[in-house]
């Protein structure tokens, strides 16, 4: 028996390799030494590192960083472990398909393109392995994330009001209509005080039009109290601001003019934006779904280490 071990030892190489290291078990993924090696040596090489998993870090960041590079992998191997959950893996076919059509964009043939891959460092095999995760991340994210993300114009207009504070959307034509109190019927302070009897009807549900109706003191009045309508800087100031925070069919409150005492409805508007806005507008829905797809990755991530299995053996 003794003579049989020696002959396995015998029959051993003294140089086989040990079994490589796992750094991380990451779900169904693994986190190895080489994967470090493997990552320093595309950090040398531009465009193989995601830099969405940087969120807004330099690529230098990671140079070096070894905390931060573990952190890199772990995220990468938390999309790769979802990408094979759900199915979303990529053939090869497709991935020639995807070089095809990028030679095709750019006016070049498969072999020019990749003598241009080339020159940058990369070989095709490399190439075609980062183009392949590329596509599979891709749809992950257009199922997970992107395909839930809203950005109205509204949002980019306050955007663009954030940096641009003097500039904003201004009621360019407005139609309103009124209650009118007049000083004249006894003195402004009992028109105050038939005002305000009024608005206390107006706040307990009652029409407007039907209480301009039986209310409105004014003598050239018209149906609902209607005003008619005007164009910025044509009416009365005072009414003008009254109405500059009101949706439409919303009432002011009491608004004392020249003339007397008014209860306002704004029933429509027509805003005009800053032309600069509007040039700009598309530009800056695609700066907010950017920082948008930032904030839910990170935060997709976060909770993706949280419901997954993950142990670091360093």
């Amino acid at each position: 028996m003794i003579n049989f071990i020696f002959a396995l030892l015998a029959a051993t190489p003294v140089h086989a390799e040990l079994v490589e290291k796992t750094v991380a078990i990451v779900g169904s993924e693994v986190v190895l030494e080489s994967d470090f090696k493997d990552l320093e040596k595309k950090l040398g090489k531009q465009g193989l590192v995601d830099e969405s998993l940087l969120f807004g870090k330099p690529i230098e960041s990671l140079k070096g960083n070894r905390k931060a590079q573990l952190d890199y992998l772990i995220n990468e191997s938390l999309l790769q472990s979802e990408i094979k959950r759900l199915n979303l893996s990529v053939t090869a076919d497709r991935v020639d398909s995807e070089i095809k059509d990028m030679a095709k964009r750019n006016n070049v043939n498969e072999s020019e393109l990749f003598n241009i891959i080339k020159g940058q460092g990369i070989s095709a095999t490399e190439y075609k392995n980062f183009l392949k995760q590329s596509i599979e991340k891709r749809s992950l994210m257009d199922a997970e994330i992107i395909s839930k993300l809203r950005i109205s114009d509204e949002d980019a207009l306050n955007e663009y009001l954030k940096k641009n504070p003097n500039a904003g959307p201004s009621i360019d034509e407005f139609s309103v209509a009124h209650i009118f109190f007049s000083p004249k019927k006894g003195g402004g302070e009992a028109a105050l005080k038939r005002a305000e009897t009024v608005l206390i009807k107006l706040r307990n549900g009652d029409n407007f039009d039907t209480l301009a109706q039986q209310h409105s003191e004014d003598p050239n009045f018209s149906a609902g109290g209607s005003l008619g309508t005007f164009k910025s800087g044509e009416f009365l100031p005072e009414i003008e601001q009254a109405i500059s925070t009101l949706k439409v069919n919303e009432t002011s409150g009491i608004v004392k003019s020249r003339m007397g005492f008014h209860i306002v409805k704004l029933t429509g508007k027509k805003l005009t934006t800053d032309p600069k806005f509007e040039a700009a507008k598309e530009r800056i829905k695609a700066f907010l779904l950017e920082e948008s797809f930032k904030r839910q990755l990170k935060t997709w991530l976060a909770n993706k280490r949280e419901e997954s299995f993950v142990r670091i053996n360093e």
